[in-house]
This record gives structure tokens, sequence and C-alpha cells, in this order.
């Protein structure tokens, strides 16, 4: 009995040095493979800003595209890294498939406004991150004017999330301006009249306020008549023509 309990340790014993002699063995092989192919691809086939050969120019290692080069020496980590840097990627994933494919997944920036100032133009995304524009894509959103400061985009960031994210007003508000005195107005698609939006506050109920007033002047058809719309204030909207 003890001889066939010993018999099955020692069994039991080759057995794990095998299978780590095979794990070894493949992981090694595995190594040793090249890179066969580079696939870039890009989140729900949104690639506006960035194309396929832009990205492949950032996966390059040892000054070299990283094709051909054995998946041992390729560092996964700077090259997403390198990709991350990118001021149009939001996220990347870069790694390497047992096939040898050399993968990278991006989620590109989504632009909710251009800011358009003396110095620069440049977007801002949802989460009030700025960003480049491109000689690839030009993005159709709102345009944003006097806004010079990080705090300037912030104060502004709800009311473009809201404007973004509503199919009416994304259709019919390209433009707000901040004032000298920190109150903005609104430029619309539907007309020459301007909106004084005043200080960005309750915005919510200011914007109710503008859609009751539109559907009753765009039944009429009078909104052309005026050339200044005031939200400002509770409870009532003051037209001017």
């Amino acid at each position: 009995m003890k001889f066939k309990k010993f018999l099955k340790y020692i069994l039991f014993f080759l057995l794990i040095i095998s299978l780590s002699f095979l794990c070894s063995f493949s992981s090694k092989r595995n190594y040793n493979k090249k890179v066969k192919e580079v696939v870039v691809e890009f989140d729900a086939g949104d690639n506006n800003f960035l194309t396929h050969a832009m990205v492949n120019k950032l996966l390059i290692q040892n000054d070299s595209t990283v094709k051909n080069q054995t998946k041992s020496v390729i560092n996964l980590h700077d090259l997403e890294k390198k990709v991350s840097k990118n001021p149009f990627v939001k996220s990347a994933a870069v790694f390497l498939t047992i096939n040898g494919v050399l993968k990278s997944t991006i989620k590109q920036r989504t632009p909710i406004a251009r800011v358009i100032n003396n110095d620069n133009s440049y977007y801002v995304d949802k989460e009030g991150v700025s960003f480049p524009l491109s000689d690839n894509f030009t993005a159709r959103v709102m345009l944003v004017f006097g806004v010079e400061s990080d705090d300037d985009i912030k104060e502004v960031l709800p009311f473009l999330s809201i404007v973004y994210n509503d199919k009416f007003l994304k259709e019919e508000v390209i433009g707000i301006e901040r004032k000298s005195n920190g109150e903005y107005q609104l430029s619309v698609r539907s007309g020459d009249y301007k909106i004084d939006f005043g200080k960005l506050t309750e915005i919510d109920v200011k914007i109710k306020k503008l859609k009751a007033f539109y559907n009753t002047v765009f039944e009429d058809k009078t909104i052309k008549d005026y050339k200044r719309i005031n939200v400002k204030y509770h409870n009532q909207v003051v037209c001017t023509k």
C-alpha cells in the first residue's frame, strides 16, 4: 500500500514537471513568433479624425513598424501609451493575439463644441477636454465665442452638453457667445435674431420657456419678425421686433 501511494506521488510529480516543461516550451515558442499583422479598430467604426494609417505610424518600436518583429521584443505598454497620447484619442488598448496579430482598439474623442477666440480654435468634448482641429474632418458642432479660460469652459459645459443631447436644440442653436458681463447670447439657425440667455443659471427653465415660445411662433410662422428674444427674466419671454 505504501509503495502504491509512493508511486502515485512520483507519477503526480512527473506529470507536474511534464506540464511545466510543455508550458515553458509553448510560451517560449510563442514569444519567438513574429508579429504577422497589425490591425487597428475604431470604436463603433468611428474614425473621423484619425485614419488607420495615422495610428499605424504611432505603432513604431525600434524605429520601425512592429510587423515582423518577434513578440518577445514588443513593449505593449509603451505602444499603448504612445497611441493614448494622441490628442484625438480618448482611450486605447494594444494587445497581441495568440495568432501573432497586434491589435489596437481606439475610442476617439467626440466634440460637442468648437471654441473660437483671437488666439486659436479648438474642440471641446463632453468631459471638457480640449483638442485641436483636424485636417481630416470638420465636426458640425456649436460654435463658442468669448470663452478664454478653463473656468469659462467649466461654466459653459453644462449648457453645451444639454444642447448636444437635445435633437431640436442641436439643430437649432449654432452658436453661443459669452459677453463681458458674464451673460450669454445664442445664435440660431431659424433666423437672424439673437437670444439673450443671461447667466447660465436655471438652464432647464429657460430652455423650457424657449421651446414653448418656439411652438407658438413656428406654428404661425412669425419667428422671422423678431430681432431679439430674451429668456433671462422669470416666467416670461421678452421679444423685440
